[in-house]
C-alpha cells in the first residue's frame, strides 16, 4: 500500500504540469472524481471485490495516460522510490 500516496501525488503533479495534454488532465480529473464518488460499478461495502472496480479503472486510466505522455514524464513526476516506479511501470505495461 506504500505506492498509493505516491500515486495520488503523481496524479496531482501531472494535472498541475502545463506540459500535460488537456485530454490527460481531463482523464486524471475524472479518475479522481470516480475514486471519491460514492457511486461505483461494484459497491465498496462488498469485501475484496468492492475495490476491484477502482483498481481496474485506475489502471486503465493511468495506462492510457502513461502512453500519451511517456514513461520519462511519469518518471520525472514520480515522488516515491525507484522501486515503486518500477512496480507501477510493470503493472501498467509501460
Amino acid at each position: 500500500m506504500r505506492p498509493v500516496p505516491d500515486l495520488v501525488r503523481l496524479v496531482r503533479a501531472l494535472a498541475a504540469d502545463d506540459a500535460t495534454p488537456r485530454s490527460v488532465k481531463v482523464a486524471l480529473g475524472a479518475l479522481l472524481l470516480y475514486l471519491v464518488s460514492p457511486i461505483d460499478l461494484v459497491p465498496d461495502f462488498l469485501p475484496v471485490i468492492g475495490s476491484i472496480d477502482d483498481l481496474i479503472v485506475s489502471g486503465l486510466v493511468l495506462r492510457w495516460a502513461g502512453r500519451r505522455i511517456g514513461v520519462e514524464t511519469l518518471r520525472s513526476h514520480w515522488p516515491g522510490r525507484p522501486e515503486g516506479f518500477d512496480l507501477l511501470r510493470r503493472l501498467l505495461g509501460l
